[in-house]
This record gives structure tokens, sequence and C-alpha cells, in this order.
């Protein structure tokens, strides 16, 4: 069963075209060869290897475990499946926090391992160190809102943003992301109105939702909540596609075709 009409790679030409274009950017999580061929099968424009694999495989509380020479390994994995998707991976927590030269250190095993960009949460404080990846020929995504690695400080996993000075922080974070050099931005459980607004002030970034709207560049969700297989109350922006489909193959295909056409996320998805 094929659902392509292009198998050419995705590249990170074509993902900014998509985006200057209007067209959405299909994302989903994935951490082994087996799903990462699958995503490839249904049209799945770009594979992340999460560091929500601490959640999803490893079964923690939250993120904050997982290491390095495991995001390595699950890459390597994804990468042997994966033949058309574009591929992101997680730098880890404690894998940047320290600065540029770690950063790029811990970032060329990632890109050794098969990524072709590597994601790091954090606001405008980030921006020295995606401009040294970046002019050192890492490209970056970058991730705002609720950022899981920051979970204690952040007192849970809470919409971020919604008052008026938060918004503004995240406004200006998403600029000096930008003007970094970041190519993609995670907005994760950000009010719709402010991820509207974030998407509409970019010029070259293409931003990417989860529970953050309809009007994002594109959307990601983890694997495991749109098959319905984590245990535990769903998040109010997952839908589950298994709901009415014949296989894990359709309904991912499924996914990918409701965010293409703007059918996913609604309004009743967001904050």
């Amino acid at each position: 069963m094929t659902y392509l009409h292009n198998d050419k790679p995705v590249t990170l030409h074509a993902l900014g075209k998509m985006r200057a274009e209007g067209r959405k950017i299909t994302m989903l999580t994935a951490y082994d060869a087996s799903f990462a061929a699958m995503m490839d099968r249904t049209g799945v424009d770009t594979v992340l290897i999460g560091d929500s694999l601490g959640n999803v495989i490893q079964g923690h509380k939250s993120t904050l475990p997982v290491t390095l020479e495991q995001m390595a390994y699950h890459t390597e994995c994804v990468a042997r499946g994966c033949k058309r998707a574009f591929i992101l991976t997680d730098m880890p927590f404690g894998s940047y926090q320290e600065g540029p030269v770690q950063a790029m250190r811990n970032a060329a095993r990632l890109m050794a391992a098969g990524a072709q960009m590597v994601k790091i949460e954090g606001g405008e404080h980030m921006a020295e160190t995606v401009r040294f990846l970046v002019e050192r020929g890492i490209p970056v995504c970058a991730h705002v809102g609720l950022t899981p690695q920051s979970v204690n400080q952040l007192g849970g996993y809470r919409v971020q943003g919604r008052d008026e000075t938060g918004a503004e922080k995240m406004k200006a974070d998403a600029l000096a992301l930008e003007q970094a050099g970041a190519a993609m931005i995670v907005l994760e459980l950000v009010p719709s109105k402010l991820a509207a607004e974030i998407t509409a002030s970019l010029t070259t970034m293409a931003t990417i939702g989860i529970g953050a709207g309809p009007d994002c560049d594109g959307q990601v969700l983890v694997l495991y909540d749109m098959l319905g297989i984590f245990p535990g109350k769903p998040a109010r922006f997952v839908k589950n596609y298994m709901d009415g489909a014949a296989s894990i193959e359709e309904a991912i295909a499924n996914y990918v075709t409701e965010v293409r056409e703007g059918a996913f996320p609604t309004a009743a998805h967001g904050y």
C-alpha cells in the first residue's frame, strides 16, 4: 500500500518551500525502524526522534532521564528505516545547556547517527547556541512554550503565554531564534491566538504546533498518543486516529491527510 505521489527525500529546502507556499508540514515522533518506514509510506514529512521516548518507551515520568547515547541509538534505528522523511532529533537534557561548544559536540554525535536537524528547548537565551550550530552546518529546530525539560521549573505541564507578559516574551523569543538561524520552531501548549500571531510575525522559520491551534505552519503529535496506546487521560490537543481506522498505517495516513487539509487540529484541540 502506498500513499505517495512523490517519493523524493524531504530536504530542509523542501520544508522551507512548503512553509512559503502555505502547505502544512506533517510531523510525528518515531523511535524505531519499523514505524519510521511506515511513516515514509504514508507521507509524513518530518520524523522526530523525541526525548518523549523517556515517557512512552522507558516509562519515566519526564524526559529528564534520557541520555545522549539513547537518543543516538534511536536515531540510528529510525535512520535505517526512513528513506524519505526529514529526520529531526531532540537534544536531551544536559547535552547543550552548558553552551555552544558542548552543544556542537553533542549535536555532531546525533548528526553522525543519522539526524538531519537537532531540536533544542529554550527561548532567547539559546540564540547564541543556535547561531553557533547553524554557522557550523547543523540545522536547528527551536522549541518554546511548554518545554518539557524545564517541567520542574514550570511547575508541571501547563499552557504557557496566557498572560500579556508571557505572550510578549514568547514573541520576542521566537524572533530572536529566527534571527539566530533556526529553521523551525515547535510551539507547545501555546494559546491558539498567540501561536497564530507568532507564525504571522516570522519570515523564514516554520512553526510546528502541538497544542497550539490550527494556524501553525505544521503539526506534530507523539505517535503513541495519536494511536491511543499511551496509558492515562489523553491531552486536549490529542486525537486518537485509531478510531475508525482498520490499521496503524491507515491511522497515520489519516493524520497526514487531516493536517494537510486543515481538518486537524480544530478549535476544540486548542487553548
